[in-house]
């Protein structure tokens, strides 16, 4: 996400906060194709005081992805050498590729009072649930399960099989929506920009 750029004139100032207080751990997930990148691009449009934690993945950059923006990515020795090394608060695998979120500066931002956003999939949010009973769990759903389809097909990235794993998975995604504090329905854009809005606002007043 090209806009996570202007974050980066945000973060120094958000970790060099004189403050006691820890931050808020928000972690937002939902099956592939349900649209939390395109969701969450515009979010951070409208806030500059939270920080986008930035995942690992062995999987290959889609079009218009960039490097150190939408993810790290990186091979799977290299992941499997951080996963050695325990470099991640939670990885997982899913669809044959590696996903991982860096423990040191995820934590580092929480300690100085910064509040942080972990978009990851659902293997990875049971693990932050686990380790952050009090980390705010929001879920993305489609419409319905069609329209998932539709938009997962219409990405031309992956074959047929690939596809096919894709929504089995999500199948069962689906049913861990009740496990999450929020649920919210990716009917349309901003109508569901407006409910994470509304989310974020209220969970910051109960800070």
């Amino acid at each position: 996400m090209a806009c996570h750029l202007f974050l980066y004139r945000n973060l120094v100032y958000n970790l060099q906060m004189e403050t006691t207080k820890k931050g808020k751990l928000f972690v937002i997930t939902g099956p592939s194709g349900v649209g939390k990148g395109t969701i969450l691009e515009k979010f951070f449009h409208n806030n500059n005081n939270i920080i986008y934690s930035i995942s690992q993945t062995t999987r290959k950059p889609r079009p218009g992805e960039v490097h150190g923006v939408n993810y790290f990515f990186v091979t799977k020795e290299e992941f499997e050498n951080s996963i050695k090394n325990d470099e991640f608060l939670e990885w997982a695998k899913y669809s044959d590729n590696y996903y991982g979120t860096n423990k040191k500066f995820v934590l580092k931002a929480l300690n100085k009072g910064a509040d942080v956003i972990l978009e990851i999939e659902t293997q990875g949010a049971q693990k932050i649930m686990e380790k952050f009973p009090d980390c705010v769990t929001i879920f993305f759903t489609p419409p319905n399960f069609d329209e998932l389809e539709k938009r997962l097909r219409g990405r031309n990235t992956e074959d047929e099989d690939a596809i096919k794993k894709r929504l089995d998975k999500v199948k069962e995604e689906l049913q861990l929506a009740k496990n999450y504090k929020y649920n919210i329905e990716n009917d349309e854009i901003e109508n569901a920009l407006t409910k994470l809005q509304k989310v974020y606002d209220e969970e910051k007043n109960e800070h």
